[in-house]
């Protein structure tokens, strides 16, 4: 009863946010698929991209490196580094138009000091800790049991609903200033803008999953919770 994975309810609180994760997945994959066989107007791999568009932002000091894996781009503020996957750097793509903008995007943020950016690199500690602590107290609150210690477990593993609710408008926002970019900076023509926007729009879904994964696992420990209460 207490083994939160083996209860039939959490696959009605989980399933839903499990499905919506696997369709986000699968869009990035088929938009980033199509994309990257659709070579950009000016031939231009996304490492130049990358140089051109923190050039136009006066960021000269943010480094450019490769980084391992498929789709692992990301911006490292504390190295105030742009780490772009092999196949985004070296491919002169559409789908690297829109990742590496995306990706710069964050880097303006960094620069302007744009406040959800600033509290969602704060936050990543408590949710290091959150995410994988929150669950063990909780479920040891469960076995003992102790309805406090499990209350103090949904409380840590909350961090990471917030993590994922901040990381929404610095995700939308970032994807805004990429689009913003490539139009000004004529990177992109109309149809390359249209499969840039469709690239970035699909990545946007995979954080609202987030969100929506997060907060099923909240409702379910809630649920769980509720039951303590009951029977005392």
């Amino acid at each position: 009863m207490y083994w939160p994975m083996f209860n039939p309810m959490y696959y009605l609180f989980a399933l839903p946010a499990l499905l919506l994760g696997l369709y986000a997945q699968y869009k990035v994959q088929a938009a980033y698929s199509k994309y990257q066989r659709i070579p950009n107007r000016r031939g231009i791999p996304g490492y130049e991209v990358a140089r051109k568009l923190l050039a136009v932002n006066g960021l000269y000091h943010v480094g450019v490196k490769e980084t391992p894996g498929q789709l692992s781009d990301h911006y490292d503020p504390r190295s105030k580094t742009l780490y772009l996957s092999a196949g985004v750097s070296r491919s002169p793509s559409v789908a690297s138009l829109g990742i590496v903008a995306h990706e710069v995007g964050h880097a303006v943020q960094d620069q302007v000091g744009y406040m959800p950016l600033r509290l969602r690199s704060g936050l990543v500690p408590a949710v290091q800790i959150g995410s994988w602590l929150g669950p063990i107290i909780f479920l040891l609150g469960m076995v003992l049991p102790i309805p406090k210690l499990s209350l103090f477990g949904l409380l840590l593993f909350s961090a990471t609903l917030i993590f994922a609710l901040v990381t929404l408008p610095v995700e939308l926002d970032a994807s805004r200033r990429a689009i913003m970019m490539l139009e000004q900076s004529g990177l992109v023509t109309l149809e390359e803008k249209k499969g840039a926007e469709e690239v970035l729009s699909a990545a946007a879904l995979t954080y609202v999953a987030a969100v929506a994964q997060a907060l099923s696992t909240i409702l379910y420990y809630i649920f769980l919770l509720g039951g303590f209460r009951r029977r005392d």
